[in-house]
């Protein structure tokens, strides 16, 4: 009996391990290459990352804006929300992701996906921006984004006025986006700091309606470390996406920044039971990502901060999430890359 019960003790301890010992490859499908000064890291640093933590692919996108060092200012400030000076369009921040790029060796780049970021939201002249770099460096672009328009604070600072996504001007990128066969990822916050509801939702549904044929990423699910500072959890937000999944099938979920806590993890970091069933539900329209910001130090980190909410799902759906749907994102009519 106590052999019996050794081997049964074993037996068990081997399964568990089982579950425990998943490791995944990676693809980071939101990364930014510089950060708010468009600055960055580098491409060594970044390579060296993505060696040591299995991350095969990963997205690559500037900043769409520059945060101004006001000659007031004593100290250049850290970050975006770091004092009152604005923030400004700056569209070479393509162009240095494109030399980053392009400097690569061709095995190198099959690994890069970098993405248009550096254009304004609200000017209906941005289409033609976005055509310009496409045929300045053909094949090199593999979607559009992350395109700020409703962003916490960062749209109080940003000049010029507060970008929708269901204006006229992103209206004319999604069709170019339809046409070139390139997904966008999308921040568009759902709500604000303190309304209790989806208020803004309508400014993201209303492009998803509209225009069936572009692919979009829809950035955090909508929320954002800063909502949650005020509010805690968006009760209404699983309800709400599971609403939109059925409902478009053009739309996307990045799990990047604020969404692993406090929604895929409960307060103990016990994976939800209620996201892990939407997951399952939808098993090809989520992704993961680290929206890192020119400093690639901790991309491994914020990737496997997901392995236990991944551990929760069916294996092969977790590999999907982790690596194989960002790749699938990419493809529309294209061949995908492995």
């Amino acid at each position: 009996m106590p052999l019996t019960r050794l081997i049964f003790a074993w037996l068990l301890a081997v399964s568990s391990s089982g579950v425990m010992a998943r490791e995944y490859t990676y693809s980071d499908a939101h990364l930014h290459y510089v950060d708010f000064f468009q600055e960055t890291a580098g491409m060594p640093e970044l390579l060296k990352a993505m060696a040591d933590n299995r991350i095969e692919h990963v997205m690559i996108s500037g900043i769409p804006v520059a945060k101004k060092w006001h000659e007031d200012e004593p100290k250049r400030p850290r970050y975006y929300a770091g004092d009152d000076a604005d923030a400004y369009w700056y569209s070479a921040t393509d162009v240095i992701v494109a030399a980053a790029v392009s400097k690569l060796t061709a095995e190198q780049r099959q690994h890069f996906h970098p993405f248009l970021s550096g254009f304004n939201p609200n000017d209906k002249n941005s289409a033609m921006h976005i055509q310009r770099m496409l045929d300045l460096y053909p094949g090199l672009w593999q979607g559009i984004g992350e395109v700020f328009t409703r962003h916490d604070d960062l749209t109080a600072l940003t000049s010029g006025d507060t970008p929708r996504a269901n204006n006229e001007a992103m209206t004319r990128i999604y069709h170019l986006a339809a046409e070139n066969d390139l997904p966008v990822l999308l921040h568009s916050n759902i709500t604000s700091k303190r309304e209790k509801n989806a208020l803004y939702l309508p400014e993201i549904e209303e492009p998803l309606r509209n225009h069936p044929h572009t692919r979009f990423i829809w950035a955090h699910a909508g929320t954002s470390m800063e909502i949650h500072r005020h509010q805690t959890r968006l009760d209404f937000l699983l309800p709400t996406l599971t609403r939109m999944l059925e409902s478009y099938p053009n739309l996307y979920i990045d799990l990047s920044w604020s969404v692993l806590t406090p929604y895929l993890l409960d307060e103990a970091g016990k994976p939800r039971e209620a996201w892990i069933k939407l997951v399952e539900r939808f098993p090809e329209r989520f992704m993961l990502g680290s929206d890192v910001v020119g400093r690639f130090d901790n991309v491994g980190k914020e990737l496997r901060s997901f392995d236990s909410f991944l551990d929760a799902l069916p294996e092969g759906v977790a590999r999907k999430v982790a690596r194989d749907n960002f790749l699938a994102v990419l493809c529309g009519s294209k061949v995908c890359p492995r």
